[in-house]
């Protein structure tokens, strides 16, 4: 079956065609890591988990996120708390792995850092320059947007309309105010590597260029990441490949997941409207929060609220508790199937290939739920039990056994058990009173018990 993604480049949704047959090559822009990520940044990691799911399906994926460690913002955090800039950035970028983690987001083939491919950055520069697309100008390089007869191309912005100086300085020595910095100049006191035009840094946009070109080669197939990221930065991204690489294409597929927002607004730090994914781990599991990420289609913006987040963890259990209730001993999570048991449902991967349709790819995952539910077969819901947990491969949910979903991370588990053993034996003497007690001690523990002819079960509330 083919898959149809919406490329960003052409405005419509396509046919996915790899440049080499059975292989693609995947760039998806990773945070700037000064701080704790917010849940925004958790979206795309698991959107494009997502689509890599999907795509090593069929083919052989070198999937490709970059970390930026070297950005004024990382500096002025640094300077601020007065740490070495260096670890501080290494720090961030540990914390935002064991967020997506447990965000069930798996890592990439490949995670370069910005200050890991400096000569490609400085290679790269100099052959703007002899291009003549761009030039060196007080310690600084420039790249020249009116060089480039295609810039504009990616947002659909004309040279009239752009914004000057996004996320760039505008500067006298500019030949052109919508010019940006390629290299500046760095003080003593600030990170630095010596070039052709003096000891400084990389501006933002050819860090990605550059290690791109190392990694994948002049020409990838997908490159993905945040709306916000269309313009400047993936813009100035598309004008700096083009022009050094000789003119044409150099990404076939560009895509975009939508924002997150609060309140009616987007979600960012500028607005002080974030959370962060950490804050969030400490309320709630990992994979709830991916559930909730997976309900809206990856190009609309995402309302988040705790009363999304509290649907996603009744759907989750619903899942859940079908497997709870079919379990005949086989394998109880995805990691558990063999690879020959391994038969992905057509209708989640149908939903996928149109464009990621997470939306409908779950809906697709309670279909197969509702029919394990009806079926008096064993060998038939033995079957679809598979099927579903196929699809939560694809969908990096149902990661757990029913037993951890439903009880958690408790070290308590053991206590708990023993009430309920302790309460079991109180109904068979007729000793009602004593059982309700436990009932109600359990209660204020925040435990749900449930009878059933299978015996008690209990779960967090």
């Amino acid at each position: 079956m083919d898959i149809y993604l919406h490329n960003t480049q052409s405005g419509r949704k396509e046919r996915f065609v790899p440049l080499e047959p059975g292989k693609v090559g995947v760039y998806v822009c990773g945070p700037t890591v000064y701080d704790l990520q917010h849940i925004g940044n958790g979206f795309s990691a698991v959107v494009f988990d997502v689509l890599i799911r999907l795509l090593k399906v069929d083919y052989d994926v070198c999937y490709v996120r970059n970390i930026t460690d070297i950005d004024d913002k990382i500096n002025a955090a640094a300077l601020a708390k007065g740490t070495p800039i260096g670890p501080h950035a290494e720090h961030f970028a540990a914390e935002y792995m064991r967020d997506v983690a447990a965000l069930g987001v798996a890592p990439p083939d490949v995670e370069p850092r910005a200050t890991g491919h400096i000569d490609e950055i400085v290679t790269m520069i100099g052959e703007l320059i002899d291009t003549g697309n761009a030039y060196a100008a007080d310690g600084h390089v420039l790249f020249h947007v009116p060089s480039d007869p295609e810039y504009g191309t990616l947002a659909k912005r004309s040279l009239e309309h752009m914004l000057d100086g996004a996320r760039v300085e505008v500067a006298p020595y500019k030949k052109d105010p919508k010019d940006f910095v390629l290299w500046k100049p760095s003080t003593a006191d600030l990170p630095g590597w010596p070039s052709p035009w003096g000891r400084g840094r990389p501006g933002w946009h050819i860090e990605c260029s550059a290690m791109i070109r190392r990694h994948l080669g002049p020409v990838i197939d997908i490159h993905g990441g945040g709306s916000d990221l269309t313009f400047p930065h993936h813009e100035n991204e598309a004008a700096q490949s083009r022009c050094a690489n000789g003119g044409g294409l150099t990404v076939r597929y560009w895509l975009h997941n939508g924002m997150l927002t609060m309140a009616g607004e987007k979600m960012s730090k500028s607005l002080g409207n974030i959370v962060t994914i950490r804050e969030l781990l400490t309320r709630h599991d990992g994979e709830t929060l991916r559930y909730a990420l997976l309900s809206g289609h990856y190009r609309q913006s995402l309302t988040w609220s705790d009363a999304l987040i509290d649907q996603a963890k009744a759907s989750l259990g619903t899942l859940y508790r079908v497997l709870r209730d079919t379990d005949d001993g086989d394998a109880e999570t995805p990691d558990g199937l063999g690879t020959t048991e391994l038969r992905h449902p057509e209708t989640v991967l149908d939903a996928l290939r149109d464009d990621l349709n997470t939306p409908q790819a779950l809906a697709a995952m309670h279909g197969l739920a509702a029919q394990i539910r009806r079926s008096e077969d064993a060998e038939e819901i033995r079957d679809l039990r598979t099927q579903l947990l196929a699809g939560g491969r694809l969908l990096g949910i149902l990661g757990k056994t029913p037993r951890a979903f439903f009880r958690g991370d408790d070290t308590d588990g053991d206590a708990i058990d023993a009430l309920i053993a302790e309460r079991n034996r109180a109904r068979a003497n007729r000793d009602y009173g004593r059982a309700d007690k436990i009932r109600d001690q359990l209660a204020t523990m925040g435990i749900d018990i449930e009878d059933t002819r299978e015996g008690t079960r209990w779960k967090r509330a």
